[in-house]
């Protein structure tokens, strides 16, 4: 295949991703600081955005089933001009029905587009940039999604606090709008699949194929997912519960000075996505799988200065500021490594299958998430005043993936 890697459709994916995401990143931001506004209640707010996380876990599957089966293309332009009716829907009901089932609702639909849009994007990309180019590619959508996690939510609050509600909802239906409209253009090369027996059949017999050829045909995919998956549970929940924890309720900060680092600590984390995804796509030369648990270990590395700081200071900036440093430095390697795992997976994976095994890889890892946060919740409940002890847990767990995951890919050819 000898096109250059910014064609005029891969060009029109990114741009499109680009508005997408960004809206989505603002809306996400912007509803449940709402709800958290006119209810003051935090259970409620957690209660509400845990919700929203199940239609995402229950319709990636779903979509990389349809990706492989319907035009890529038609799959983002249906999903970006649903999103504009879910927000135009949610501000025409808004002052008639009860604010919190309406909230809910909406919050589950933008999750569960959301869940179901990932798996097309990411399959069209080995339809439309070379095999060499696959890295590079990767590490451009995914610095388009660090992006947009940045930029949306600091947006979307300046103009929430601003102009109220109303404009960021006005904002992002324009968003959707403008992306469904630019992807109409996108010529993503699709072959017809035949339908075996109904829909249900279909979608069981797909997922059971995808299943089977994560396990039997490239078991290194599925020792890959458990890897994935372990990083999630044991490292990034960790990083995900004790940055909030530690930062407003441990450090000796004051509310409002912890309050405001929270918020730079998240940003500076967004940061470390942004800056681990341009960096694989630069060094893309560089990162042969073989070394991509080299990448864990580094991750794994930057965990044990925390609860060194943690037992040897007391001064809360002191601590602030060892571990957004080192919280930083995970994120940019684990992007890194998410960019490589990705583009390994695409370039092992045949392209009638593609849409199917990335959507399974997706709703497994993300299914590690939640778990990992309700683990961490609790361990720091039972750790109050020895906060260290969890984070050198976390980090000698992580030790341990980080060296099974070196063995699995210093095998690969």
């Amino acid at each position: 295949m000898g096109h250059k890697l910014f064609s005029k459709d891969f060009t029109l994916v990114v741009l499109g991703q680009i508005i997408s995401l960004f809206g989505n990143a603002t809306i996400r931001f912007a509803l449940p600081l709402y709800l958290l506004n006119l209810t003051g209640s935090s259970a409620l707010y957690g209660t509400v955005t845990a919700c929203a996380f199940i239609p995402a876990i229950l319709l990636s599957p779903i979509g990389g089933i349809v990706a492989d089966r319907v035009n890529k293309r038609n799959i983002m332009v249906i999903l970006d001009f649903f999103t504009a009716a879910v927000i135009l829907g949610f501000f025409l009901l808004k002052d008639g029905v009860d604010l919190i089932p309406l909230l809910t609702v909406t919050l589950m639909l933008l999750y569960g587009i959301a869940g179901a849009y990932q798996p097309s994007v990411q399959a069209s990309i080995p339809a439309l940039t070379s095999q060499d180019d696959l890295m590079a590619a990767n590490s451009i959508i995914n610095t388009v999604s660090s992006s947009a996690a940045l930029i949306g939510p600091v947006f979307g609050g300046v103009l929430y606090s601003v102009y109220g509600l109303e404009p960021v909802l006005w904002v992002c239906m324009v968003c959707f709008m403008m992306s469904a409209v630019m992807e109409i253009f996108i010529k993503i090369p699709f072959q017809k699949q035949a339908l075996e027996g109904g829909i249900f059949k279909t979608a069981k017999m797909d997922l059971a194929e995808s299943i089977r050829f994560i396990r039997k045909e490239r078991p290194v995919i599925g020792k890959t997912l458990l890897v994935i998956c372990g990083i999630n549970l044991f490292l990034s929940a960790m990083i995900l519960v004790a940055l909030p924890y530690l930062v407003t309720e441990v450090l000796d900060l004051r509310a409002s000075q912890a309050n405001r680092l929270y918020g730079l600590a998240e940003g500076i984390l967004a940061a470390g996505g942004l800056a681990g995804g341009i960096g694989a796509g630069i060094f893309a030369e560089r990162l042969a799988i073989r070394r991509a648990g080299d990448l864990i270990v580094a991750c794994a590395v930057c965990v044990f200065p925390i609860s060194a700081a943690l037992i040897l200071f007391s001064s809360g900036m002191i601590n602030y500021i060892v571990m957004t440093v080192c919280c930083f430095a995970v994120m940019v390697f684990s992007t890194a490594f998410t960019v490589q795992m990705m583009s390994f997976i695409q370039t092992e994976t045949p392209q009638d299958l593609i849409g199917k095994v990335i959507a399974v890889i997706l709703t497994v890892s993300m299914c590690a998430q939640p778990l990992g946060n309700t683990l961490y919740g609790v361990l720091f409940e039972i750790c109050k005043g020895y906060e260290y002890a969890v984070v050198i847990f976390s980090g000698v767990v992580s030790f341990m993936i980080a060296f099974g995951a070196r063995k699995i890919f210093s095998r690969i050819k």
